[in-house]
């Protein structure tokens, strides 16, 4: 039977994949073909990220828009918070719907099904499987088919740290790869991303996040093939994105408000919705003849970067019929930091989130760093110590998938990865 395994390590950058840092991931581009040119989607991500590699397609295709959104829900624009666990089902009864794309675990339902154990943000993990066709294992919340909840006791009960990710990836290992053996099982660490959000990239917090990581990626690599029994299994391993360094604060709504053009910071007429490096603003319908000052004034803010609106919003993936009018990124050097890790970035600040601190790290925009996750594909027919420096894509994960299992996947954004 042919199956397919994907570890991720959050927020780990390419760059920082190294012999003596992550000695099992290294070992693993001996085994398999590694991709040097892989990118995230925009905004950088994980929320959104996530989306794209269950759909394997773009935040406009599939609908997440960020890790921070604007949805009305009767009363107006409303910026929320991807990663709280209620916001799948407030973004439903808003819309009629969470993603506007399949995912793998519905195009897997009566063909194998899929399991995931994932330990970000509820958020994040619950658009791994939006509408519940398989099996998905959060601290938040477990829930089967029909999103149906599991008993606490079949639950997954960890820490939101490395010891929570060594627990599970301990019985993820045991139990989904060693004997419930789906046609697709994820797992989904949260470090190095939750460390660092937190402390300077490349302190020594921050390397042993990464190194205990690795070990975990290390484990299901050699699980997967201890408990293959003749099965053809597909192993990816990835990040979602990178990490920079937060070097300013950007408080964009206050400037908009006090330049007029919001009417104050809870209005609904011109709403910010941060994802650290970048912003997305959103308009109302009431407001669109705003839209032009608006870009004006970014032009001349200070710290601001690239503006992305109207029809240059496909160019980054999104759409242009929405009230998704203008996203903006800060401006990014290759400064390095006080370890010597480069990449330092502006973020938009952020009333929905904790995770902006100056010093430490961010994503969510276009810097180079932020936009390098890594990604290394074994078996399938995938040539063993290849290297790939063609640009790749987070949305080409589930197209190579479906194939690998002789699957269709017309109407993705991504295409499957060359195998030699």
């Amino acid at each position: 039977m042919k199956r397919a395994v994907i570890v991720i390590c959050d927020g780990l950058r390419a760059d920082m994949m190294t012999p003596e840092l992550t000695p099992n991931l290294w070992k693993l581009t001996g085994e398999g073909r590694h991709f040097t040119g892989h990118r995230s989607v925009f905004p950088s991500t994980t929320r959104t990220t996530s989306a794209s590699i269950a759909t394997g397609c773009l935040p406009g295709r599939h609908g997440l828009e960020g890790n921070c959104v604007a949805i009305d829900e009767g009363e107006g624009l409303v910026a929320l918070n991807v990663g709280h666990p209620e916001f799948r089902d407030r973004l439903r009864k808003a819309t009629g719907r969470t993603l506007l794309a399949p995912t793998l675990a519905e195009r897997l339902k009566g063909n194998g099904g899929s399991i995931v154990f994932s330990n970000v943000s509820p958020g994040a993990a619950h658009f791994q499987d939006p509408d519940g066709y398989g099996h998905l294992y959060h601290r938040d919340g477990s829930f089967g088919p029909g999103l149906k909840s599991l008993p606490e006791a079949e639950g997954l009960s960890v820490s939101h740290d490395a010891d929570g990710d060594s627990a599970m990836t301990k019985r993820f290992c045991d139990e989904v790869l060693g004997r419930r053996r789906p046609r697709l099982a994820v797992l989904w660490q949260c470090e190095p991303d939750h460390t660092q959000h937190a402390v300077p990239l490349g302190s020594p917090e921050h390397l042993g996040v990464i190194a205990r990581s690795d070990v975990n990626a290390g484990r299901i690599a050699d699980a997967v093939r201890e408990t293959a029994n003749g099965d053809d299994i597909l192993l990816i391993a990835a990040s979602d994105h990178g990490h920079e360094t937060v070097g300013r604060v950007i408080p964009l709504e206050d400037s908009l408000v006090e330049a007029g053009l919001k009417e104050h910071l809870e209005s609904s007429d011109v709403v910010v919705a941060s994802n650290g490096f970048s912003a997305h603003i959103y308009v109302s319908g009431d407001a669109q003849g705003r839209i032009g000052d608006i870009v004006r004034f970014l032009e001349d803010l200070d710290g601001v970067g690239e503006i992305i609106s109207g029809a240059d919003l496909a160019r980054v993936g999104h759409r242009t019929d929405t009230p998704l009018a203008v996203t903006v990124t800060a401006k990014c050097t290759d400064a390095a930091n006080e370890f010597g890790v480069p990449g330092m970035n502006g973020a938009f600040r952020d009333r929905l989130s904790g995770e902006t601190r100056m010093g430490c790290g961010q994503h969510g925009g276009l810097g180079a760093y932020e936009q390098g996750p890594f990604l290394i594909v074994r078996g399938g027919g995938f040539e063993a110590g290849g290297r790939c420096r063609e640009e790749t894509s987070a949305i080409d994960i589930a197209p190579t998938i479906l194939r690998h299992l002789d699957l269709p996947f017309a109407g993705m954004d991504g295409k499957a990865l060359a195998k030699d």
